[in-house]
Formats: C-alpha cells, sequence, structure tokens
C-alpha cells in the first residue's frame, strides 16, 4: 500500500531475484495493485524453517502470498486473481462430522479460498483438507527422507461419522518423502457412505493397514487404518473431504459440517481431534 517495491524487491532472497528483475516485478505489481484499497491477512502459517503470509483486497478478488525465510528472506511471491463460490460455500453437510484422528493437529491445506486452500479452485475436491502433526512447528525430526520421521505417519485413523463403507484401496505403498505418486493421486482410501448422499473420503493411507472392508457398517470413533504417505503425496498428511459420491474425481465437493463448530479448519491453525 505504500508503494515501496524497491523495498519489497530489496528483502528477495539471491535465488528470486534470479528469476525476476525488479523491472519485471514492478510492471507485474502495479497494474495488479490498481484499485486495491486495503489487505486483509488470511493466512499466518510457519512450518519446518518457512513462514508464510498471505492476504486478498477489500474485494475478496486479489492475492498476495509470500514466503518468509528464518532470516526473513522473502523465498516465494505470488499475486493471484480469486475468485468465490458462495453458492457451495454456503451449503454445509447434513451429517456432522468429526476429525478422523485424536489429539492435535495442523491444517496445512483447509479454508474458503485459494490462498488458504488450494483445493478450492477445483469442485471435485473444494473443501478437502489436508492436515498434518506437528511439533515445535516442524512435521518431522531427523532425516526428512524417512516416512518414520514423521509425525503423522502412523496415526490411527478412525470413522469421522457412523456409515457403510464402500470403496477401499489397501495396496499403494508409501512413498519416499518428496517423491509423489501422480498414478494414483488418493493413495490408499477408505469411502464411507453417511447417507444424504454424502461420503467422507479419507485419503494417504498407509499401505497395508486398511483395517476394514465394503460393506462394513461403522460407528463413528471406528479404527479404520493408519496415516501414510501413499498417493499424489509429498509427505505423511490426511486428505479428508465430504463428496456428493463415492467418486473423488467425479463427485463435487462438499462444505463439511463439524460437530465442534468453534474450531477453524483453516490453513496454518492448530485443530484438536476426537478426545484420547
Amino acid at each position: 500500500m505504500n508503494g515501496s517495491k524497491d523495498a519489497i524487491y530489496n528483502q528477495f532472497s539471491p535465488e528470486l531475484k534470479g528469476t525476476l528483475t525488479l523491472e519485471q516485478f514492478k510492471t507485474t505489481a502495479d497494474p495488479f495493485l490498481v484499485g486495491v484499497e486495503s489487505w486483509e491477512q488470511v493466512v499466518d502459517a510457519k512450518m519446518n524453517q518457512i513462514s508464510e503470509v498471505a492476504w486478498k483486497d477489500q474485494t475478496g478478488t486479489k492475492g498476495i502470498r509470500a514466503y518468509f525465510s528464518e532470516e526473513n528472506q522473502i523465498e516465494g511471491l505470488s499475486i493471484q486473481p480469486l475468485q468465490a463460490h458462495e453458492d457451495t460455500d454456503a451449503k454445509f453437510t447434513k451429517t456432522e462430522f468429526q476429525l478422523p484422528m485424536k489429539g492435535e493437529w495442523y491444517v496445512f491445506w483447509g479454508g474458503n479460498d485459494a490462498l488458504s486452500n488450494y483445493h478450492y479452485e477445483h469442485e471435485t475436491q473444494r473443501y478437502a483438507l489436508d492436515i498434518v502433526r506437528t511439533k515445535e512447528q516442524s512435521s518431522y525430526q531427523g532425516d526428512a527422507t524417512a516416512n518414520e520421521n514423521y509425525y503423522a505417519f502412523g496415526e490411527p485413523l478412525y470413522a469421522a461419522a457412523d456409515g457403510i463403507v464402500v470403496e477401499i484401496k489397501n495396496d499403494i505403498p508409501d512413498n519416499v518423502p518428496g517423491v509423489m505418486n501422480p498414478e494414483e493421486p488418493a493413495g490408499n482410501y477408505v469411502v464411507i457412505d453417511h447417507g444424504n448422499s454424502e461420503y467422507s473420503i479419507t485419503g494417504h493411507i498407509k499401505k497395508g493397514s486398511v483395517s476394514v472392508k465394503k460393506g462394513d457398517k461403522l460407528k463413528q470413533g471406528d479404527p479404520i487404518g493408519e496415516l501414510g504417505n501413499s498417493g499424489n503425496s509429498s509427505e505423511a498428511h490426511l486428505h479428508f473431504q465430504v463428496s456428493d459420491g463415492p467418486d473423488l474425481f467425479t463427485s463435487r465437493s462438499i462444505n463439511i459440517r463439524w460437530a465442534d463448530q468453534s474450531q477453524q479448519f483453516t490453513r496454518g491453525n492448530t485443530i484438536q481431534g476426537m478426545p484420547e
């Protein structure tokens, strides 16, 4: 808002300066900022030595995302148009869901805009969540290439609400962290029919850990498997969503009605799962 593009550019990391000149930065930023009267911060997140801050303008149609190193250099900066989907934002599941894990977790992606939730731009996954477990603002300790060093890996998973199992997959290998499997995007998963055309999809489950089968009737809190790093996943995390059909890629995502509506399931927030 102060027009201090030279000062911002001077805070760029050497690598970022190598991809963009000051003039290119100004040429891109100037037209983007036309009409902007104020910025609202929507993300303030820190994990694995990188801090992220994101803002949207007063109309909700423009967004800025910046990544900062521990030395406060700008490691990445993006500006993007934003599109709201107010019609589907206002429609929630009839079923009330619990988070399908126990204890304290961190929302890596979640929220009703593309800055907070990269899924939001895609109708099939618009209200999906990606959730990790962290300690001291890190999702792992030690060797980052070993699944066992990630706090989320192997954590038990539970049915998020009563229902009937309609699909499972249990034989996709867990990835080496940082190496993804786009051929099997969801990895191992459990799909539960909760009635009212509402299906929960729990993805990236650990290979061989799925403990339910098609046709099983489940109560909320029944164990279904262990969290893993299978599928299109760079590290152990939970992908969870509710859709109007059992297929992740052809059904439409539905905004989730949580039993505990005091929690903010948006990027950067810590949330509580089922009671231990």
